[in-house]
């Protein structure tokens, strides 16, 4: 007989969950892909070091590294320091700064390791940037933490440059000036406003078609200067249509956690590679997935990765932003962390109803790597909110 967990539903009863779950196979080396793969990583905090959980982060570097491991191990390249990682909710630029310098160093002991890192302006106080150089001065000094490593730059969305950008030109000044100084092709992020509500009106339009006119006339202009972009607005169609325009040797990265697998998979006319928060929490089955791909075996791709989409829904339902807590939770679940505690007390963004539904649909994922330690914790958290 399988073993069962009792829920908490929204309808404020309890109902029995019987685990149904396979764990997912570990490769025994790095797989290859067909696709680029960028995990997001996100941080473990250190509840023994933290004085003000709402704060200044303590962070468990060892935990943290170790973790990138895991992910490398699987096949990944790692998107470090990026908003998974609470960049601005948690964590700041200083602590941002120390973990890219720890991971790309970490890297380069790893054989074919990849990493790119987020620059952005998180360090600039929005309501304080006065001009479009005060913008370009914070991105100039975190570009330089990223490369001055050895590491290769995302391009992160700015709030300031949002809030002080009066027009498209804005734009287009800001990115030109950064990616002509460059020293190697750079990743730009086209973050929405659902993972960030200060992002509204990015690329200088609440028009998508005038967005993307924006961006890609960057993008053009500066050819040599962009790998690709990574595009998060959770519809499949506005990817589409920047994926469809891209020029060549400009990868699109799908940053879209509601309709990865189709976005991976792509149609007639191509596909996205990935860059995407959600392989943190999924990494194992993703891995799976891939592979399969890379083997033109589309069925098993499909059959691994379409049950993950309802779980990655739910972690990243609005409001979006607070993702991160879904993320670190299976984490926590699947051992790669002794705690359930996050950066500025984030934990505390979801709820407990909220987090017994990831924790189902984890297990009909077969998301689960370790079910009795999984349900050993999830027992334990229900009894912190007073329901045994």
């Amino acid at each position: 007989m399988r073993p069962s967990i009792s829920l908490p539903g929204s309808d404020r009863t309890l109902s029995p969950h019987v685990i149904v779950g396979i764990p997912p196979a570990l490769p025994a080396s790095p797989p290859l892909f067909n696709r680029q793969a960028y995990a997001a990583a996100h941080v473990v905090s250190d509840p023994f070091a933290e004085r003000t959980p709402w704060g200044t982060a303590a962070i468990d570097w060892d935990a943290t590294l170790a973790f990138r491991h895991h992910l490398w191990s699987l096949g990944f390249s790692i998107a470090e320091a990026m908003d998974t990682a609470q960049r601005g909710m948690g964590v700041s630029w200083d602590q941002a700064a120390e973990l890219i310098r720890r991971s790309v160093a970490e890297a380069k002991t790893v054989p074919g390791a990849g990493i790119a890192c987020g620059a952005g302006t998180d360090h600039l106080d929005p309501a304080l940037a006065r001009s479009l150089d005060d913008v370009i001065g914070a991105y100039e000094t975190q570009f330089e933490v990223v490369e001055s490593c050895g590491g290769s730059a995302i391009l992160m969305a700015s709030r300031a440059l949002a809030r002080l950008a009066r027009s498209a030109d804005d734009y287009r000044t800001v990115y030109g000036r950064i990616l002509s100084q460059a020293r190697q092709p750079a990743i730009l992020h086209w973050l929405g406003d659902m993972f960030d509500p200060q992002l509204a009106g990015y690329w200088g339009s609440d028009r998508f078609e005038d967005a993307l006119e924006t961006v890609l006339s960057i993008i053009n202009d500066h050819q040599n200067k962009v790998a690709g972009i990574k595009i998060s607005l959770l519809e499949a169609d506005k990817e589409i249509a920047l994926r469809n325009r891209l020029p060549d040797g400009v990868v699109c990265f799908t940053g879209d956690d509601f309709n990865y697998a189709e976005m991976i998979e792509g149609d007639a006319k191509g596909h996205s590679h990935a860059l995407l928060g959600i392989f943190d929490a999924i990494a194992p089955n993703a891995s799976n997935a891939l592979a399969a791909l890379a083997r033109d075996d589309v069925a098993a791709f499909r059959a691994i990765l379409a049950p993950t989409v309802p779980l990655s829904r739910k972690i990243f339902e609005a409001p979006t932003q607070y993702y991160k807590a879904g993320i670190v939770f299976l984490a926590w679940l699947n051992g790669h962390q002794s705690h359930f505690t996050m950066p500025a007390g984030m934990q505390s963004a979801r709820g407990i109803v909220h987090y017994s539904e990831i924790f189902k649909l984890a297990d009909q994922a077969n998301v689960l790597t370790k079910p009795e330690l999984a349900m050993q914790r999830m027992t334990a958290l229900l009894a912190t909110a007073g329901i045994s």
